[in-house]
């Protein structure tokens, strides 16, 4: 089954381009690791970094300290573990600093400073660096690299003793045992049970029975009925620390397992190895190795000699010792636990990663959601502000008219005042009684307009009609002028949310060290370039329309301004005209008709009609009069320009929304 397991794996990886993970934790990681460092999040380096702690994480062998109190014989079955007489052991207490016990190719010491340096040591110098009679104040920890191979599944942590006098050391051996996968406690037979150490208990391992063992040392010095009274007394009395409680001899273990014959083997081999390292070194330039003939005799003596050994008294020493019971309990107890566990906090620290990843992420949505609630809420100020622009000139545009009007009237008044009369004839020929033709004369008093005096009063004498259309034209001026600020007031309503919003975030970043710093630098970009992505379709938009409004009122302007002169000329003639078609009339048929004087009202309505008053009425007083088509255009361009950069700044918005699905998607997967 595994064969055809491994050949759908490959053909999926190779034909398919799947890639598969296997169901480890560290196939787990791997396979978070994959989605989340997707190119599509922009991952940050300190993401990738943490992805390779955990992996390195997920291979680490387990953790089981040593504690108990000073001068318990931590050190000496530490040494009994290791099968090996490595930690320096005292009656004073020695052990100062916590000592790592890792896995390594050959014997060695580094020592952790507390400014951060590292040192590296032959391990026989260990004594040194761990006797706290000694000035050690500088060393942080210890690591030793022992090349054992239950080193490779366990690192054993020494620890300083819970009683020492120093209170560091006790501070960092309590975050030691609440970090570490399992503990073994080890503690004087004689000393067992007793008001002192219950009270250490109490204060340090009450939560950690699960993974702690009790270790009761120095078994040997006791008789068996001995041993059994203090282990059932403590079973009964201390199992809210202990799942198990197990007696030993650590000298007893140590002892035997240092002679033991594998242990004596690997000892020879490996003096043999840094025999040859050494020799390599002194004779590099040799062509063979002749020069390390005497050490390989001497190591292969030694092996004849070591198996040729009668080992059964350490085989009863070991037996007696019962260290074997110890190393079950490792494997069957804590080993489990802490594979579990492991998992178990890795998975949360998947998910933590994924929740810190989300969250990061919310803080760029609410980039876009502010910016997308500043564009609707403003929308309504701003179609009402646009209102208040024609509502707050609208009555301005009726004086101007007004003003016209009134210039008007006084054109009209004054054709009206030189319009006099004169003498004048017409001939009619009728005949005699000898038939002769008969011319005959009639005079009558007939309408004179006076064009000159009209001009005169009105240009010439004290320029009254200039200095009405130029006021007028000032006055609409003034309208332009304050409705075109009006309209930049208008935009600067959305301008100004806008850059309050832009304040806040333009130095916006990353709350937590492993969010993407490109997500961020990108958001800082969008919020730095408001203007260009956001605001400036709006600037546009209205810079057009006052545009439009300038040219509206430049064509009025000029139609009023630069051509009034001749438009009153032609108002004279019309009305001449209006007079001669009266006076032909009348000389047609005297009898029926009589001359005179148009009314005022008629010169105004020719006078109107020469000016194009309708069409000014309409430009300025009607309900759609061009201030109002600006706003109304003004107004729907608005609107569809606001409708068009919400949708785009949503656009944005649901790019990081559907990143954080994605996340979520990958969280809920484990």
């Amino acid at each position: 089954m595994k064969h055809l397991e491994a050949i759908v794996k490959e053909y999926k990886e190779q034909f398919l381009q799947e890639e598969l993970f296997d169901e480890s934790i560290s196939g787990e990681i791997k396979r978070i690791q994959k989605a989340l460092l997707n190119e599509k999040f922009l991952p940050s380096i300190q993401l990738k970094n943490l992805f390779n702690k955990l992996l390195r994480r997920s291979k680490y062998p387990m953790e089981v300290a040593i504690a108990g109190q000073f001068s318990s014989g931590k050190s000496t079955f530490l040494n009994a573990l290791l099968s090996k007489d490595i930690l320096p052991t005292g009656i004073t207490p020695v052990t100062s600093k916590v000592n790592f016990i890792n896995y390594g190719e050959e014997y060695k010491l580094k020592v952790s400073y507390n400014n951060g340096a590292n040192e590296y040591h032959a391990l026989e110098t260990i004594a040194q660096f761990t006797d706290q009679r000694k000035a050690v104040e500088d060393i942080k920890y210890l690591t030793l690299y022992v090349p054992m191979d239950i080193l490779k599944d366990i690192t054993f942590v020494d620890t300083p003793g819970l009683n020492s006098q120093s209170l560091s050391d006790t501070q960092v051996t309590k975050k030691i045992l609440r970090d570490v996968d399992g503990i073994i406690w080890l503690t004087l037979l004689d000393n067992a049970g007793k008001e002192s150490e219950a009270e250490v208990l109490q204060e340090y391992l009450e939560n950690f029975k699960d993974k702690s063992l009790c270790v009761l040392n120095q078994k040997d010095k006791f008789t068996p009925e001995q041993v059994e009274t203090t282990l059932s007394y403590i079973k009964e009395n201390f199992s809210t620390f202990f799942s198990e409680v197990i007696p030993i001899s650590a000298k007893q273990a140590l002892d035997s397992r240092v002679n033991q014959k594998a242990v004596l083997i690997d000892t020879a081999l490996y003096s043999l190895q840094k025999a040859f390292k050494e020799s390599s070194s002194i004779n590099r330039d040799e062509k063979d190795i002749t020069f390390f003939h005497d050490d390989f005799a001497k190591f292969s003596k030694e092996i004849e000699s070591i198996k040729k050994q009668d080992n059964s008294n350490n085989k009863r020493l070991m037996e007696s010792s019962n260290i074997s019971e110890v190393l079950n309990f490792i494997e069957n107890t804590i080993r489990p636990q802490a594979k579990a566990s492991k998992a178990y906090a890795i998975k949360k620290d998947l998910s933590s990663i994924c929740d810190i990843l989300i969250k990061e992420y919310e803080t760029i949505l609410s980039v876009y959601e502010s910016l997308v609630e500043i564009l609707v809420k403003k929308e309504s100020e701003i179609l009402e502000a646009f209102d208040s622009v024609y509502a707050k000139h609208s009555k301005s545009l009726i004086l101007t008219s007004g003003q016209i009007e009134s210039i008007l009237q006084s054109v009209a008044d004054t054709i009206y005042q030189n319009i006099t009369t004169k003498n004048a004839s017409y001939y009619t020929q009728k005949k005699s009684l000898l038939r002769q033709n008969v011319i005959k004369t009639h005079t009558y008093e007939t309408l004179h307009v006076d064009s000159e005096a009209i001009m005169q009063k009105l240009f010439y004498e004290n320029q009254s009609l200039d200095k009405q259309v130029k006021a007028t034209m000032a006055h609409l001026k003034n309208i332009q002028l304050q409705s075109s600020e009006d309209f930049r007031d208008v935009f600067r309503i959305l301008k100004h949310a806008v850059q309050s919003w832009q304040e806040p975030y333009e130095l916006i970043k990353k709350n937590r060290e492993i969010a993407s710093d490109l997500e961020f630098a990108n958001t800082r970009q969008f919020v730095a370039k408001v203007y260009e992505n956001i605001i400036l379709s709006y600037h546009r938009a209205i810079l057009g329309n006052i545009r439009a409004l300038h040219k509206k009122f430049a064509f009025f302007n000029g139609a009023l301004s630069y051509s009034y002169h001749q438009v009153t000329e032609d108002s004279i003639f019309a009305v001449k005209e209006m007079i001669d078609k009266q006076v032909e009339i009348f000389e047609k048929n005297p009898t029926k008709h009589t001359l005179n004087i148009p009314s005022s009202d008629d010169i105004l309505e020719v006078v109107k009609k020469n000016f194009g008053f309708e069409k000014i009425e309409l430009f300025l007083t009607s309900r759609r009069n061009y201030l109002f088509k600006t706003v109304k255009t003004s107004k729907t361009q608005f609107s569809q320009i606001n409708s068009e950069q919400i949708n785009y700044v949503i656009s944005k918005k649901r790019v990081f929304m559907d990143k954080i699905e994605d996340i979520k998607e990958i969280q809920n997967s484990f």
